[in-house]
């Protein structure tokens, strides 16, 4: 069950049993994260490169942080800032950086399959150390799957016969991929709901259910995840306009009161207040959003913790 040297580029590569424990190991994560001291050396010596070929708030700056917080050097590349612009290819980049001795790449591209290619693009003289996905086009956000059911856990809810559901464009949401694929390996009931356009009935493949109506989506339900129209994937042309889209799928108040008295409300982010989901309901205490964000943090610390050292796991004391 040993992760170390592996590459983590989706969550259908990995066992129930690896998920649980960088679950494990993200709850010590969490410790270091929310405490006085964020600084370890476990990882010192140790050199990450993040290339992030796509805008990124969250993810870029959690990963970067984690690897911080273990005592790893940083490396930060953005196509803007590369010679990419000088047409450089990915495998190219890749190759580059592997030369100089980086021991892990976290990658983000829009392009499907792009983190499969780069952990596949060695060549004789220069192999590829692991790679990590951190989103590539609408296939797979493992970190983000990850960091969801550690958030879940969080609040005090069982993955297994849990009812998650997921709401919005999911057409366009490698969160809702590896959300579906991990909570479902983790014996969570997954539910689907949103504009036909949206909602692909072909991912109860993936084992899920698309649900015909919000209310059958939210009965019962333990935590709803929200997902933005993604614009700039062209999800605008599948629905009449978003103000229509608001009161026809939109999260507030009211449809929460749906689901269980204790469910959470979560959000990958970035948030559009007032779409997908009302700004009240956003900071709502029953909102698990801005901890998702933190859980971030730990999930990616003991994502690159454990592909890289497969140590014993961390004791902390605050």
């Amino acid at each position: 069950m040993s992760l170390k040297g592996r590459s983590i580029v989706s969550l259908e590569g990995l066992s129930s049993a690896e998920i649980e424990r960088i679950l494990q190991v993200a709850a010590q994560m969490k410790n270091i994260v929310i405490s006085q001291n964020k600084k370890l050396d476990v990882l010192r010596g140790k050199s990450i490169a993040t290339l992030f070929f796509e805008a990124s708030t969250r993810t870029r700056s959690s990963f970067e942080l984690a690897a911080k917080y273990l005592g790893a050097d940083v490396v930060n590349i953005s196509k803007s800032g590369s010679s990419m612009t000088k047409g450089e290819s990915v495998r190219d980049t890749a190759l580059t950086l592997s030369a100089m001795g980086v021991d892990a790449l976290v990658i983000r591209d829009s392009s499907e399959g792009a983190a499969v290619f780069v952990s596949r693009a060695g060549s004789p003289r220069v192999a590829i150390p692991p790679v990590i996905n951190a989103g590539d086009g609408a296939h797979a956000h493992p970190s983000q799957g990850l960091l969801d059911m550690f958030t879940v856990r969080e609040a005090g809810i069982s993955l297994k016969g849990m009812k998650y559901v997921i709401l919005g464009d999911i057409l366009h949401s490698r969160v809702a991929r590896s959300d579906i694929i991990g909570f479902a390996k983790m014996g969570a009931d997954v539910h689907l709901y949103g504009p036909r356009t949206l909602v692909p009935k072909e991912l109860e493949a993936l084992g899920c259910t698309v649900d015909d109506s919000m209310e059958e989506a939210l009965d019962g339900a333990d935590a709803i995840n929200v997902l933005r129209i993604q614009l700039e994937r062209a999800a605008g042309g599948f629905i009449p306009s978003l103000s229509e889209y608001s009161s026809l799928f939109g999260l507030n108040r009211r449809r929460l009161a749906l689901a269980k008295p204790g469910a959470i409300v979560m959000h990958p982010g970035p948030m559009n207040r007032g779409v997908e989901i009302s700004e009240d309901l956003a900071y709502d205490e029953r909102s698990w959003i801005q901890e998702e964000v933190r859980n971030g943090v730990a999930i990616r610390m003991a994502m690159l913790y454990l592909i890289l050292t497969e140590g014993k796991d961390i004791e902390v004391h605050n």
